[in-house]
């Protein structure tokens, strides 16, 4: 699907300043328990410190979603994570992914997903990420799989799980 919004795909700045590291805490924040929830703004600003690969998607100058990823060799402590490093030797993990709920189901995450494919295309890695069972991410685990991913394993913490996935 391609979106009619013109929105930007755009590389988090180097520095950010506290008013971006709020819109993208509060923009996590809204989307719990799609994605992990963050303690602070500091824990946001050491995911970005130790991320390799981080966007955001600009309309009208709001940011009305983001993408954070990894490089194998990271110092990354989730399990998720994790599980890549043990099982690739080189990938790009990606680790939250966000769309303002307003503006899902209009293109805006596959273009984000064909942009951040390319950079791993580009490395010639595989892209790897992880989605909800429980609780049930049922619309993420569709998008992943007609997008190309392949479930590639499983875990289950005893309050939620995960499957793995692979591209």
């Amino acid at each position: 699907m391609k979106s009619d919004l013109k929105f930007n795909i755009v590389e988090f700045p180097k520095e950010p300043e506290d008013d971006f590291l709020n819109s993208i805490f509060d923009l996590n924040q809204l989307n719990t328990p799609e994605v992990g929830s963050l303690d602070s703004i500091e824990h946001l600003k050491y995911l970005l410190t130790v991320a390799s690969k981080n966007f955001f998607v600009l309309l009208d100058n709001e940011i009305i979603g983001f993408i954070v990823c990894f490089r194998e060799g990271s110092s990354y402590s989730s399990l998720n994570y994790k599980f890549f490093s043990k099982n690739e030797t080189k990938f790009l993990y990606i680790d939250r992914v966000v769309i303002k709920d307003t503006f899902r189901r209009k293109g805006i995450g596959l273009n984000l997903y064909q942009y951040i494919e390319s950079i791993a295309m580009e490395k010639n890695i595989p892209l790897c990420c992880e989605v909800n069972t429980k609780p049930l991410n049922k619309v993420s685990i569709d998008f992943h799989i007609n997008f190309g991913f392949k479930e590639i394993g499983n875990y289950d913490s005893g309050t939620g799980s995960v499957a793995y996935f692979k591209k």
